[in-house]
C-alpha cells in the first residue's frame, strides 16, 4: 500500500475520533444544564410547599389568637352581665356572648381544617428535602465527572490535533486535498475500503479493470461514484499466518 494511503487512513481515524470528542465536549454542558433545570424545578416545588405550609401555620396562629380574643371578650361581657339592671341589657350582653362563641366555633373548625391540610404538606416538605439532598449530591457528582471528562477529552483532542498536523505535513498535497474535498462533501468520510468489488461507503460496484488497478495499490484512486479515496486490503490467508508463526518460533 502506498505510504500516502496509510497516512490518509490514519488521518480518517483521527478525524473520526476528533468528531466524537467534539460532540462529547459540546454535549456535556447540555447534559449539566438539563439536570440543573430539573433540580431547579424540584427546588421551586419545595419552596411552594414550604410557602403553603408557612401560610397554613400562620393562619392557624391567627385563628388561635382570634379565639383568645373572643374568650377575653366573653369574660368581660359576663362580668358586665352581672351589672345589668334591665332584661334588655341582659339580653344584649347575652347576644354578644353568643356571637363571640359562634366566632370561636368558626375559628376552631378552621383550625381543624388547617391541621388536616398541614399533614400532607409537612410530609411533602420532608420528603422533598430528603430527595433534594440526594439529588444535589448527584448533580454535584455529575458536574465534577463532566469537568473531569471534558479535561480528558480536550487533552486527547489536543494530542490528536498535533498528530494530525504531523501527518498532513507528510502527505502529498494533492492526496490531502482530495481527502479533504471528499471528507467535507461526504459527511466526514474522505477515504474508505473497497471490498468484493464494491465501495464500502456508497456500495456501488467498481469496474473490474478499475478494481484490478486498485488492488495493485501503486496509485491513489477515488470511487467513480462517491469520489472518496479508495484503498484495498488483501485478505489474510490462514496458511500464511501459520507459516509466519512457524518462522517466528524457529527464530
Amino acid at each position: 500500500m502506498l505510504p500516502d494511503l496509510r497516512l490518509v487512513i490514519r488521518l480518517q481515524e483521527i478525524d473520526n475520533r476528533l468528531a466524537e470528542l467534539t460532540r462529547e465536549i459540546a454535549d456535556l454542558p447540555k447534559h449539566i444544564t438539563e439536570i440543573e433545570k430539573k433540580l431547579t424545578s424540584h427546588e421551586r416545588k419545595l419552596e411552594a410547599d414550604q410557602a403553603a405550609l408557612a401560610g397554613n401555620q400562620k393562619e392557624r396562629k391567627k385563628c388561635e389568637a382570634d379565639i383568645q380574643t373572643q374568650e377575653q371578650k366573653i369574660s368581660k361581657l359576663k362580668d358586665q352581665m352581672l351589672l345589668a339592671k334591665t332584661n334588655e341589657q341582659y339580653r344584649a350582653f347575652q347576644n354578644e356572648i353568643d356571637f363571640c362563641q359562634a366566632e370561636i366555633r368558626k375559628a376552631e373548625d378552621r383550625i381543624l381544617e388547617l391541621m388536616a391540610e398541614s399533614d400532607p404538606l409537612e410530609k411533602n416538605v420532608k420528603a422533598a428535602q430528603s430527595a433534594l439532598k440526594v439529588e444535589k449530591a448527584q448533580v454535584d457528582g455529575e458536574k465534577r465527572q463532566a469537568r473531569e471528562r471534558t479535561a480528558v477529552d480536550e487533552k486527547a483532542a489536543s494530542e490528536l490535533t498535533a498528530e494530525r498536523g504531523s501527518i498532513v505535513a507528510d502527505v502529498t498535497p494533492n492526496t490531502y486535498q482530495r481527502y479533504e474535498r471528499s471528507r467535507k462533501a461526504r459527511r466526514g468520510v474522505g477515504i474508505t475500503e473497497a471490498a468484493d468489488g464494491r465501495c464500502t461507503a456508497c456500495f456501488i460496484g467498481l469496474r473490474p479493470q478499475f478494481y484490478q488497478e486498485l488492488k495493485r495499490g501503486d496509485q491513489v484512486m477515488v470511487c467513480e461514484s462517491c469520489q472518496r479515496i479508495l484503498y484495498y486490503n488483501p485478505p489474510i490467508v490462514l496458511e500464511d499466518l501459520a507459516s509466519q508463526s512457524t518462522s517466528s518460533s524457529q527464530d
